[in-house]
Parts: C-alpha cells; sequence; structure tokens
C-alpha cells in the first residue's frame, strides 16, 4: 500500500482559460462527460489508497464544494476544505494545507488533470515523486531532462526549445519537508510560487525521483475548452466500450475497501434516478 496517507486537490484559479464557461461557475465543477470534473483527480487519490483530502478553492465556491459532497463521511472519506484567496500558484497550496499537511508526507493533484489507468505506486521514498508523460507540445509545460542512464538531470517552466518530449502532468508526491521548502521559494516573474522551482528544490537536493508513464495511460489536461471537450470524448468512448465508468467514486471507494456494500447498497438507494444510479446497482 501507498503510505502516503492525505492528499490535496488544488481547484482554485480564475479558469480564465474556459472563459465564458467560467463565467458563474468554478472550473472544477463543470462536466467531464457525465461527472463533475473534480471527480476525476478524487478518483485518482481514492485508488491510491487516500482518503483524508483537503480541497483548495476560492473562498466563493467552497460552499458547492460541501454540498457536492455532502456524502464524503457516507462514502468513508474525510473531505476538509481551504481556501486560496488568488492563484499565486501551485506550490502555495502547501503553505495554505500546513495545518493539513502536520508532519506527514502529502500527494498534490491538480483539479483538472484527469489519469486514466495510472500504475500502482506500492512505496513512496522520502524526497519527492512525480511522474513524466511524452507529449507533442512540451513547450506549453514544465520540462523534465533524462541523462543516458534515465536519471532526471534538470527540470524548465515552458521552455522555448525543450530539451525532451517528457512533462511533468499535475500529480506529485512529497515528504513532509514540502512546507518548509514551499515558504522560502521566491515568487516568479509572474507573481507565483511555482510548481517547477519546488521540484527544482528536491532535484538540486538529490531527492526527486521521476517516473516515466508508459503508453496506454492516459492524462488529460481539462483546462481549455479542446482539452475539456477531448477530455469528454475520452471517458465517454472507454466507458461505452468497456462497460465501466471512470472516476465513479461510489465504486471506487467500495473497492478501496472504504464502505461495506451494505453502507454502499444505502447510498445508492438515496440516489434520484438516473444512469448513474442503474450503474451503480449493476455494478452490485
Amino acid at each position: 500500500m501507498l503510505n502516503v496517507t492525505k492528499g490535496i486537490i488544488l481547484s482554485g484559479g480564475s479558469g480564465s482559460r474556459l472563459f465564458p464557461l467560467t463565467t458563474v461557475v468554478n472550473k472544477q465543477l463543470l462536466p467531464v462527460f457525465d461527472k463533475p470534473m473534480i471527480y476525476y483527480p478524487i478518483s485518482t487519490l481514492i485508488n491510491l489508497g487516500i482518503r483524508n483530502i483537503c480541497i483548495i478553492s476560492s473562498k466563493e465556491y467552497i460552499s458547492f464544494y460541501k454540498k457536492l459532497f455532502s456524502n464524503a463521511l457516507s462514502l468513508g472519506l474525510n473531505i476538509s476544505y481551504e481556501t486560496q484567496d488568488a492563484p499565486n500558484g501551485i506550490a502555495q497550496s502547501f503553505i495554505i494545507c500546513k495545518e493539513f499537511i502536520r508532519n506527514d508526507p502529502v500527494a498534490l493533484i491538480l483539479g483538472d488533470n484527469v489519469f486514466h489507468r495510472l500504475p500502482k505506486i506500492t512505496r513512496f521514498k522520502n524526497g519527492a515523486t512525480v511522474f513524466a508523460y511524452k507529449v507533442e507540445d512540451p513547450e506549453r509545460y514544465g520540462v523534465v531532462e533524462f541523462s543516458k542512464n534515465g536519471k532526471a538531470i534538470s527540470i524548465e517552466e515552458k521552455p522555448k526549445s525543450p530539451k525532451s518530449n517528457y512533462e511533468i502532468p499535475g500529480l506529485y508526491f512529497y515528504d513532509n519537508d514540502v512546507v518548509r521548502r514551499a515558504e522560502i521559494l521566491v515568487p516568479s516573474e509572474r507573481g507565483e510560487l511555482e510548481i517547477t522551482d519546488l521540484n527544482k528544490s528536491y532535484l538540486k537536493d538529490g531527492k526527486l525521483n521521476v517516473i516515466k508513464l508508459e503508453d496506454g495511460i492516459a492524462w488529460l489536461d481539462a483546462g481549455t475548452p479542446t482539452a475539456l471537450a477531448q477530455s469528454s470524448d475520452y471517458v465517454q468512448a472507454v466507458q461505452e466500450r468497456q462497460g465501466q465508468k471512470i472516476a465513479c467514486i461510489e465504486e471506487d471507494c467500495l473497492n478501496a475497501g472504504f464502505i461495506s456494500k451494505s453502507n454502499f447498497l444505502k447510498l445508492v438507494s438515496s440516489m434520484p434516478k438516473s444512469d448513474y444510479k442503474n450503474y451503480l446497482l449493476k455494478r452490485i
């Protein structure tokens, strides 16, 4: 089992890339096919065995998330909430969640990231662990360079001339030194505490582990209109072909052993009539 028991989901930001869709709603509450976007990162954490989750969002949307996850305890989840007053960078998440993290290691996942078929992580070492995903347009991301023996040797944020085609997607694992490291980061030119700078600090100290994600693993950043549509199309296609939903958090919690079958049935029976409810009944 993964020895990380706490996870943070960063669901803040203005969602400007999705304007006007985000004029009245938080980006992570938009649908990715048949579920709210935030179901996908929560599902990823559940499948990693993480049930203690802190959701960061802007103050005006916290009540929406509390309503959406009002059944969290029935799912065996412990969900807490923190606010990010302004989009001051991904790395600020660890400062905001300092009391949540305390002396434990922690996972961070971005609220608009969709992962599918992510491999099981059975062990987490001290330091930091991130992933590397091969893309066609690495200049849009934080790019990791590898040596001939496959060791990460540099990370660059949105480089004009990328040194590889591997970018670091929005799922990260850190030891509890992450809070101290985040607190001493210097804001970038755009005034943010950059996650790339945080990863660089671990790399400099020889404490950054980078795992290449193999072919067949899907990663989607649903933060633009095109990517949002592509994510929905992917989920719909896979679900229809395989007959199994992606990011069905009730089913995930049952499979993870967070809830019993009897409690699962009680939860499903309370749902309104829908294809989602019918699916869950069929799974039992």
